[in-house]
């Protein structure tokens, strides 16, 4: 992202889950916070977006809105069990804060300060109060650490936490991917649910992953490009030496097949996995 201004791919990870809950069919994922927080019209095109194929920006919103279903079913399933400690980490318009307000749980959101306080704009224009239960945790990551950041927010590292880091590892170099998942798996009874993209694949007949590459140069154009890409056995091999005892890894069409959503033939590996790890 570009120093002083908010991420533009949160900007648009918002904008899918909000034109979901009002375009999809079939809807995956219900959120009824997140039309209200983008606080503009929803069903205007992103630049993201523009010239590719519909189909398949309609199938990446499903993925999106799936992982987002996937990752709220893990959090209610982990604090049924007691769990009472939530991070979401490159938050964005996250609404996990107001999907499970009721809950005895205390949510701590990781972001740059910059897109951090555009949250804070729209949630104060959406007329929305923060919960008792959100902790916003401001971290810079070119000046302090993510175990700085949390340790000073009040996160208990001896005690259980589930974490959801969703689009965000192919932003990040191979170095902090391990860094993160090392600190997530130190931590007593550490639950995570991540994506990480798939190679693009090379093959100049493969449409979709030419499609892939077109977004991959356009978020690239806007100062955020995409850095590590890792396959679903270098995936496993990671987690399993950081002493995760779990791993449950799905591709694109694997997870919105699970909801009951078609997919077409052109689905390729070139895109996006869901993992869900756990540490015991």
């Amino acid at each position: 992202m570009q120093t002083g201004r908010p991420s533009a791919t949160a900007m648009a990870v918002a904008h899918s889950r909000a034109y979901h809950q009002l375009a999809d069919e079939p809807r995956v994922f219900t959120d009824p916070f997140a039309v209200r927080i983008l606080g503009e019209s929803v069903l205007a095109e992103t630049e993201f977006d523009h010239g590719l194929d519909p189909d398949l920006v309609r199938q990446r919103r499903l993925f999106i809105n799936a992982r987002s279903r996937f990752a709220d079913d893990t959090v209610a399933a982990a604090i049924s069990r007691g769990t009472d400690q939530v991070v979401i980490l490159g938050a964005g318009l996250d609404t996990t804060a107001y999907r499970h307000g009721s809950a005895k749980a205390r949510i701590f959101e990781v972001d740059h300060p910059a897109t951090q306080e555009w949250k804070r704009r729209r949630l104060s224009g959406a007329r929305m109060a923060i919960p008792n239960s959100l902790t916003f945790v401001p971290v810079d990551f070119e000046n302090t650490t993510l175990a700085a950041g949390l340790a000073r927010a009040g996160l208990d590292s001896n005690r259980s936490a589930v974490y959801v880091w969703l689009g965000v590892a192919v932003y990040l170099t191979r170095a902090s991917v391990d860094e993160t998942l090392r600190y997530i798996a130190s931590h007593a009874k550490s639950e995570v649910v991540f994506d990480y993209f798939y190679p693009v694949a090379a093959s100049p007949d493969d449409l979709t992953a030419a499609q892939v590459q077109a977004r991959a140069d356009r978020v690239a154009a806007a100062g955020e490009p995409w850095l590590t890409f890792f396959t679903a056995e270098e995936i496993r091999d990671i987690l399993q030496d950081f002493g995760y005892s779990h791993v449950d890894d799905r591709s694109a069409i694997e997870l919105l097949t699970s909801y009951g959503v078609p997919v077409g033939s052109r689905v390729t590996d070139s895109g996006p996995h869901l993992v869900y790890a756990c540490t015991a």
